[in-house]
């Protein structure tokens, strides 16, 4: 939720319109993350000399801000060349306060920019601190809790200015925050400085070095430079600090995740990353730790600069309308990524041997050791957990059990060193699942990690882990990581039950399966036009119904979640066993149900479930396998009845929900909402 771009460039002079440019694509890339509002800082540009700060900022979408910069060119100077500059850049998730320009980021200390901060999180304690500031003699222009830090900084600047570094100055803000946050400062008090920090939000530097213009001579090849540290004096330097990496690849590959505690500061072309150990303290801006203390938690560390395998390609539409249609046909290919390495196939090339998990074989006879097996998400991830549930259970005869992420804490979730958790997240950073893993590992459980984005907070923090590999997901619905969570734990199963002679035949039968998954999902993708067709059928609809039981009670949960997030339309997915204890008096003859039927040990009860809905003229859609004839009596219309192709039981449910991604989709278009950005949702939910 919420997304930060900042550009500092370093003896590579850059035009105030580039400068601009780099942060309007950098939103653009980070839109997903919220589109309430957006806003920018960049220096005045009169003068390429002065640092005095203008800031932009625009309620709606990030082209709503760029029309205000087209509108506002006469106070701008975009022919101005900096050698050294430093813009920041935000596009906010409402969180505290309405979407309007007041709550806008970047927020400021006054009137006169000294200091101007972009955030994304919570802060907990801002109340008292605002109150505190209000004391003081401050005044708040916004509902924000943001609007704390900038005025908190220029009034520990002034107390401590001839003391301090921006850094210094910085740590000792982060010293009265509470809550979680990333956080990017610039000030004109520290021209050509850019310091940014993160607690529990994600946070990237990416970093591009070369030559000055104009000058011939090697490249410093060095991972990272102190502040302080000998250097060609006219290298060029270029940072980037990014909520993930989507926003940074166009730029460059090389980057660092900063760490929970890490304060990055960026001076004279070079940085360095500091630690901020936790301080616990009072509420407030004169709690006990206001006391300055410049050496104290503020030991510089090395982070590995990584290089980044996602591509340029990934993050664009390609020839699709939207992202959320291009990730639902991208899901064949994305499944064979989760799988390349880890089915080890026989030479025919066809048939899988076994399977073979890199990451997870030091741990797999300590997960069959273990008490229980809890697996542990939110939203998609939630569903992705039901669905491989059976599965699991079934075979490693271990008690599996479910919990929701946000309710592991409410509940204070009785957890135990000989568990073992496995917390699903596509990005790696989703709030709710974060807590809930400290927790975790504060009762010595063994932590497991189903992600998608590699260096993830969740990915770092985890004992061990699988990486799903489905690529960059933009689209604020959650499709191809869905699919792909569910076949990294098929897989997961299959590696922790391989010594199992009596489960041998049922795990051929699942891993042939897994051979033929990516040309089966292939053929359900060719439903897309039907599902366009039905979709004409539902538009105008208030409700839907879904019904599933078995492996496919996630397939309808899931398949409502979809209707609902994007297409605005009221949906609920039931487990069909419950139909007879309460839903069963919505039915009627206008009420839309969908039915999934595909063949699994529920079968005969499913399809008792649809004869009693169509002794009530219930409007039955029915997902059913492409072989079987049996039920077509029983839907309302050739449209009506969805073949999917049959693959094993366990794995069907990988191959359903497709025709309900695609329902969704075409459900939005024509209802005429925004399919990759909907009404009140951001993709990475990072605060509680």
């Amino acid at each position: 939720m919420c997304g930060i771009f900042a550009y500092l460039n370093y003896n590579c002079p850059k035009s105030q319109k580039e400068i601009v440019e780099k942060l309007l694509t950098g939103l653009r890339r980070l839109e997903y993350r919220g589109y309430d509002s957006a806003g920018l800082a960049i220096e005045d540009g009169r003068d390429a000399t002065e640092t005095t700060s203008v800031v932009f900022r625009a309620t709606g979408k990030i082209a709503n801000l760029e029309a205000l910069l087209t509108a506002s060119e006469g106070e701008l100077h975009g022919g101005t060349h900096f050698e050294t500059h430093c813009g920041i850049a935000h596009t906010r998730w409402a969180t505290h306060g309405p979407p309007a320009s007041k709550n806008s980021h970047p927020h400021s200390s006054g009137a006169d920019n000294d200091f101007l901060v972009v955030h994304n999180g919570i802060i907990t304690n801002h109340q008292a601190l605002r109150e505190t500031l209000i004391r003081k003699g401050y005044v708040f222009e916004s509902d924000t809790d943001t609007e704390v830090i900038p005025k908190l900084t220029k009034y520990l600047y002034d107390k401590f200015s001839e003391k301090c570094t921006f850094r210094q100055l910085v740590m000792e803000v982060l010293r009265q925050l509470q809550g979680a946050y990333a956080l990017a400062f610039k000030s004109k008090h520290y021209p050509g400085e850019l310091v940014a920090a993160k607690r529990g939000s994600p946070l990237l530097l990416g970093i591009v070095e070369g030559p000055h213009p104009g000058e011939q001579h090697a490249l410093v090849t060095s991972e990272g430079f102190a502040p302080n540290s000998k250097r060609t004096k006219r290298m060029s330097m270029e940072f980037y600090f990014a909520s993930d990496a989507s926003a940074m690849v166009e730029h460059t590959k090389r980057v660092l995740h900063l760490e929970d505690d890490d304060v990055a500061h960026i001076q004279n072309g070079a940085y360095g990353i500091y630690r901020m150990e936790r301080v616990h303290h009072e509420d407030g801006v004169e709690s006990p730790s206001l006391a300055y203390a410049p050496t104290v938690n503020s030991a510089e560390v090395e982070r590995t600069v990584e290089t980044l395998t996602m591509e340029v390609e990934q993050i664009m539409k390609g020839n699709y309308d939207h992202f959320m249609k291009k990730e639902i046909h991208e899901q064949p290919d994305a499944m064979t990524q989760t799988m390349r390495g880890r089915v080890v196939f026989e030479p025919d090339g066809k048939t899988v041997q076994r399977v073979f998990i890199g990451g997870m074989v030091d741990y797999l006879s300590t997960i069959r050791r273990s008490r229980r097996i809890i697996l542990c998400g939110c939203g998609t991830s939630y569903h992705s957990a039901i669905a491989i549930r059976s599965l699991m259970e079934e075979l490693t005869e271990l008690p599996v059990t479910l919990e929701l992420a946000s309710d592991v804490l409410d509940r204070q979730c009785p957890f135990f060193r000989d568990d073992s958790i496995i917390f699903i997240s596509q990005s790696g950073e989703t709030a709710d699942t974060l807590r809930a893993l400290e927790y975790a590992k504060s009762k010595g459980a063994l932590c497991i990690g189903i992600v998608n984005v590699v260096g993830s907070a969740i990915s770092r923090a985890t004992d061990c882990g699988i990486h799903i590999n489905a690529g960059a997901e933009i689209g604020v619905a959650s499709t191809k990581a869905y699919t792909c969570q569910i076949t990294a734990m098929v897989l997961l199963t299959l590696a922790l039950s391989e010594d199992s002679r009596s489960l041998h035949d049922r795990r051929m039968e699942i891993m042939r399966g897994l051979a033929d998954l990516p040309d089966n999902m292939r053929r359900a993708l060719e439903l897309d036009q039907q599902m366009l067709s039905l979709a004409k059928t539902l538009v105008n609809e208030n409700s839907l119904l879904l019904f599933g039981r078995g492996f496919n009670y996630a397939t309808a949960l899931e398949g409502a979640l979809k209707v609902k997030e994007v297409a605005l339309l009221h949906s609920e997915g039931i487990l069909a066993g419950e139909m007879k204890h309460g839903p069963l008096a919505l039915v009627d003859d206008t009420l839309p149900l969908v039915v999934i039927a595909t063949r699994d040990s529920s079968y005969v009860k499913q399809k008792s479930v649809i004869e009693q809905l169509r002794a009530r003229d219930a409007r039955c859609i029915l997902i059913v396998g492409e072989n079987d004839d049996s039920l077509d009596q029983y839907a309302c219309g050739k449209d009506m009845i969805i073949r999917v192709p049959e693959v094993a039981d366990c794995l069907q449910p990988l191959i359903n929900i497709v025709p309900l991604q695609l329902l969704s989709y075409h459900l939005t278009v024509l209802r005429g909402h925004n399919v990759d950005q909907p009404r009140n949702l951001a993709k990475s939910v990072t605060v509680e």
